[in-house]
């Protein structure tokens, strides 16, 4: 017979192993041994090491780029159909910085077939996987010249447009033709001469040159006879604002961007052309049904790539002579403003506009300082000084003027005084037309 436990130890048993019925049986050592190889077979399986044969630097470049594009398998399809709305702009080049070489295919397939069994490690598997693609390279480089050539083409007709704009802006600003001749008086006052113009470049140095009596600058008496002769001209620099934005550019390298986009237009196509033997040869080959329907399903941007190009060449013909236009148009521009030939040639378009820009912003900083000063001292004036008709009034104007008043009234009857017809002079390069020499330096028509 089975012994009986008492009662208070059957209690307090079940208590403390209330799923153990009464008596305990220790487990079978059969049913141990096979939950241990259970065990023992999981963690073989999960300390099975993958294949990894790229350096530290490569394998962490490609995971990264992994963390944001598909999983491998999606790639190929989405690269033969050129499929946009699985692989955006920035994907491509991703892409385009993961294409694999030879001798990196070549150590994967070797150590693939040593291990067959062991996985590949992610950026591994992302390489083989790549490099199965046919002319990846042609592939990528075509997608990406479909998809930035707005963008590259935007970076070469802004410069040119802000420079077309500036030159307007420019031509019809009358503060900057008062602004010349105003100089212009003024040197030939002050030298004695009798100059038909003078480089522009001297206009960026009337900050530093300055009087012997109030030590003031030159610019600060030209806002001042500015101020009283042409009261209707504005601060010159919210006239031109297309000259700042033109002056931030670098037209060497517009002319040098062009260049490259002409270089990758011809490329595109000799690139397209070697994609459509290609693709010819898949589907007339076995492998035609698997991955032909992919291409029929997802060709969107493949199949519309002759068209797109032959666009691209017809706006590119269209930004040739957009270049070609504004570039002589501010060679005639510089020969408007008494610039010679030899002058023009040397002369780049980034200089001229950040030298007449950086000058409008002093001009418009001088002036606005006189403005405020002459506030002030209308206030001033209405709160203290006495009335016009008053005796201490009337003893002011009767004063005998300073020196200093003397040169600026000549030179107010300098700059009001109509200066005789111009005559040849020495002092610039002679043109070699004989109708240019009866014209006045700023009668020269721009051609549009």
């Amino acid at each position: 017979m089975r012994p009986v436990a008492p009662p208070a130890i059957v209690f307090a048993l079940r208590g403390v192993l209330p799923c153990y019925p009464w008596p305990l049986t220790p487990p079978r050592a059969d049913s141990l041994e096979r939950t241990w190889l259970l065990e023992s077979g999981k963690k073989e399986h999960k300390k099975q090491p993958s294949v990894s044969v790229l350096g530290m630097k490569r394998s962490n470049i490609i995971t990264i780029a992994l963390s944001s594009l598909p999983p491998p398998r999606l790639l190929p399809p989405a690269i033969y159909s050129m499929d946009s709305s699985v692989l955006d702009k920035e994907d491509v080049q991703r892409l385009q910085a993961l294409i694999p070489t030879e001798e990196e295919l070549c150590l994967i397939k070797e150590a693939k077939a040593q291990n067959p069994k062991s996985p590949l490690a992610p950026a591994e598997l992302c390489l083989l996987t790549l490099g199965e693609i046919t002319h990846l390279d042609s592939r990528l480089q075509l997608w990406s010249f479909a998809l930035e050539y707005d963008s590259l083409e935007r970076e070469i007709a802004e410069p040119l447009f802000h420079l077309k704009l500036a030159m307007e802006q420019l031509s019809a600003s009358q503060t900057f033709r008062c602004i010349l001749a105003t100089v212009l008086a003024i040197g030939n006052f002050l030298n004695g001469c009798k100059a038909r113009g003078f480089e522009l470049s001297y206009l960026g140095k009337l900050s530093q040159v300055r009087d012997t009596h109030t030590r003031q600058p030159l610019l600060h008496h030209v806002c001042v006879l500015l101020m009283q002769l042409y009261p209707q001209s504005s601060d010159l620099y919210s006239d031109i604002t297309a000259v700042t934005k033109a002056g931030k550019y670098d037209y060497s390298l517009v002319q040098t961007n062009f260049t490259q986009l002409e270089v990758l237009c011809k490329a595109s196509w000799d690139q397209l052309k070697i994609l459509d033997k290609v693709d010819d040869k898949r589907k007339g080959g076995k492998l035609e049904k698997r991955k032909d329907e992919a291409l029929a399903a997802d060709g969107m941007l493949r199949n519309r790539l002759p068209k797109i190009l032959k666009e691209c060449e017809e706006r590119l013909k269209v930004l040739r002579a957009v270049h070609r236009r504004v570039i002589n148009r501010f060679h005639s521009f510089l020969l408007f403003l008494g610039y010679s030939r030899a002058m023009v040639r040397d002369t780049k378009a980034e200089d001229f506009c950040k030298t007449i820009s950086n000058f409008s912003l002093e001009y418009r900083t001088t002036r606005q300082s006189l403005l405020m000063q002459r506030e002030r001292e209308r206030q001033r004036s209405g709160a203290e000084s006495p009335g016009p008709s008053t005796p201490t009034s009337r003893r002011k104007q009767q004063q005998m003027p300073t020196e200093e008043n003397e040169e600026q009234c000549r030179l107010e009857e300098v700059l009001r005084t109509p200066e005789p017809v111009p005559r040849r002079d020495a002092t610039l390069p002679r043109n070699r037309r004989r109708t240019a020499d009866n014209q006045g330096p700023f009668s020269l028509k721009l051609k549009w």
